[in-house]
């Protein structure tokens, strides 16, 4: 909700650009390592009550700086190894603040100095982590500042909250020193907590007028009866730059949850999952749409299936589509695998059984010389309780067992408690912790917008998602390098070095990039399931008119749309209003692409 309170230097319009907000303007030295922002006139600091509290200055900024290393916040990372001296800083090695590479010139001029040019750096401004904090203000509260009341913070954004009742309800309201009112077009806001116990409820009380907009469910009971009332006003959301994918562990350490019953059974999935043939099959096996129809219905199945792991155009190559490189890179790594796959969203590119069954032959082939016995038996953890979750395991486990045979590959579902579920998959910490053969536990969404943001977690050396992986960071134990030797990660790490290295050049960067995407895809260690987007919905809210963003807090979700710009209309959207609407918002997205390609 914090986009919706406090603005940072720099925002999000409507196709995606970032436009000035605390900001009116900004520049960069020749370098590319120092970011001067020049702040607008007049802007105001504004009290739970609506009263004027200060104004904002460029000191604030360095304040929220110090203030989110002294609050150990969870996002520092993004910014902690790019601006000067802050990482000795966050990390103790000094305890001098004006070391730290961000400077107030003046009330009205804050500057930045980075370690190296970063392309992207803008994008990082729509983190709270960078967002302004009024150091009177700060100490006048102490440990209650930023706590889930109206009166813990200051406001400079849009709205302010008016109420916030904890599984019940949170309210906003227009701020009435806000800067940019002309651009504020909803007064008032209410979101309505929903527990998930009454998915029809949502509907009913759209229809009655109770709400603007409301969540619907292919797969709930009354579904027939949304179609039939409103079937002309189901739109469905876009593709975000959330990914999920399954992974597989690479360096199984833990076996509480497991139907295997001899240390022979574990080695031969061990030995099966380190082969590369084996996880291919078992990809060009899994029917993505099936799975995902679990959760969409199958009228909505294919509207967020994903085949990379960075959203095809996330960035663009010369105004071309990122994912148009990486499949070139893709084909010449392994044309006869993937010349036919397509990697554009929205479609499954890699389920094929027939493929599927050739890649698991040359598996068996190899793996029988080792001495593996079939089948291989898979453990895949699911909650007994989640229904969702329970679905999807069932649907992976029959599509790959019908595409490569029982006698081939068994898929063991873990019904676990949610507990012991979360234990052995998103909350582990380590590889060693993660217990399971294969996990559909795993997702990431952009920090920035590079590709590195998504790429960067499977690095061998530093990625903070090695642990689904089955990895550790850095060298680990021996088993754990020999994984690593065997799956040849040290080439993955050379790609993304190469990439890094190029600071420049922003196409050549993000050509170096494409090619360890296609290495990434190409190991077959994990499998790009689905976005976080296509759901439907009924609403009145008028499409494409909020802020769009694949990074940072005006990236929205369920917990931080931006509601600026944002407008509401009297009649529920029609799916044909927002499918012209939308092809008009690609026009001008893919217009103001070619404009950044020919600067």
């Amino acid at each position: 909700h914090l986009v919706n309170f406090v603005n940072g230097l720099l925002e999000n319009d409507k196709y995606g650009r970032l436009t000035g907000a605390m900001a009116k303007s900004w520049d960069v030295s020749k370098d590319g390592k120092t970011y001067t922002y020049h702040l607008r006139k007049g802007i105001n600091w504004t009290d739970s009550q609506g009263n004027v509290y200060g104004k904002v200055t460029a000191q604030d900024f360095v304040t929220g700086l110090k203030h989110a290393v002294d609050a150990k916040s969870e996002t520092l990372y993004v910014v902690q190894d790019s601006i000067k001296g802050l990482n000795d800083y966050a990390t103790g090695k000094t305890n001098d603040f004006s070391t730290v590479g961000v400077k107030a010139l003046d009330d009205k001029t804050v500057q930045y100095t980075l370690n190296q040019p970063e392309s992207y750096w803008n994008s990082k401004l729509t983190y709270g982590v960078m967002f302004p904090v009024n150091a009177k203000f700060l100490k006048s509260q102490g440990k209650d500042f930023g706590k889930a009341s109206a009166d813990s913070i200051l406001y400079n954004g849009p709205y302010t909250l008016a109420n916030f009742t904890s599984k019940s309800v949170i309210e906003y309201k227009e701020n009435p020193n806000y800067w940019d009112k002309k651009d504020v077009h909803i007064k008032d806001v209410k979101l309505t907590y929903n527990d998930g116990s009454n998915p029809d409820g949502l509907y009913k009380s759209f229809i009655k007028g109770d709400y603007s907009s409301a969540r619907v469910y292919p797969t709930s009971a009354d579904y027939k009866n949304v179609l039939k009332q409103s079937k002309n006003d189901i739109v469905w959301s876009d593709p975000d730059s959330t990914t999920y994918n399954f992974t597989f562990n690479l360096n199984r350490q833990s076996y509480n949850a497991t139907s295997k019953k001899t240390t022979k059974a574990k080695e031969d999935t061990k030995k099966a999952v380190l082969n590369r043939n084996f996880r291919l099959a078992i990809q060009f096996g899994f029917d993505k749409t099936a799975y995902n129809a679990q959760a969409t219905g199958r009228d909505g199945a294919e509207k967020s299936l994903r085949n990379m792991m960075t959203p095809p155009n996330f960035v663009q190559i010369n105004g071309q589509a990122y994912g148009d490189t990486v499949k070139k890179d893709l084909d010449k790594l392994d044309s006869a695998a993937f010349g036919d796959v397509d990697l554009t969203d929205a479609q499954d590119g890699t389920y094929d059984p027939a493929r599927a069954k050739e890649y698991f032959a040359k598996a068996k082939k190899e793996l029988q010389a080792q001495g593996v016995a079939f089948p291989i038996h898979l453990d895949l953890p699911t909650d007994q309780k989640d229904a969702l979750t329970l679905n999807q395991g069932k649907s992976f486990k029959g599509t790959v067992e019908k595409s490569l045979g029982t006698d081939n590959v068994v898929v063991d579902l873990q019904l676990l408690s949610e507990d012991k579920y979360l234990a052995a998959t998103y909350q582990a910490t380590t590889g060693a912790a993660s217990d399971f053969d294969i996990s559909n536990a795993s997702g990431w969404g952009p920090d920035y917008d590079d590709p590195s943001s998504y790429l960067e977690i499977y690095n061998p050396n530093s990625g903070s998602m090695l642990q689904t992986l089955g990895l550790n960071i850095g060298k680990g134990n021996a088993s754990d390098t020999a994984a690593k030797k065997a799956l040849n990660m040290d080439e993955y790490a050379k790609l993304l070095d190469k990439a890094q290295a190029i600071t420049k050049d922003t196409n050549a960067r993000y050509e170096a990039f494409a090619e360890a995407e296609a290495w990434l895809l190409n190991s077959g260690i994990q499998i790009p399931v689905k976005s976080l987007g296509g759901t439907p919905s009924v609403t009145k809210l008028v499409p494409y008119t909020a802020p769009y963003a694949q990074s940072g807090l005006y990236a929205g979700g369920s917990t931080s749309m931006p509601f600026k710009g944002a407008k509401l209309q009297t009649k529920p959207v029609t799916t044909a209003q927002r499918n012209k609407a939308r092809k008009a918002w690609q026009e001008k997205r893919a217009e103001i692409a070619k404009e950044n390609a020919d600067k």
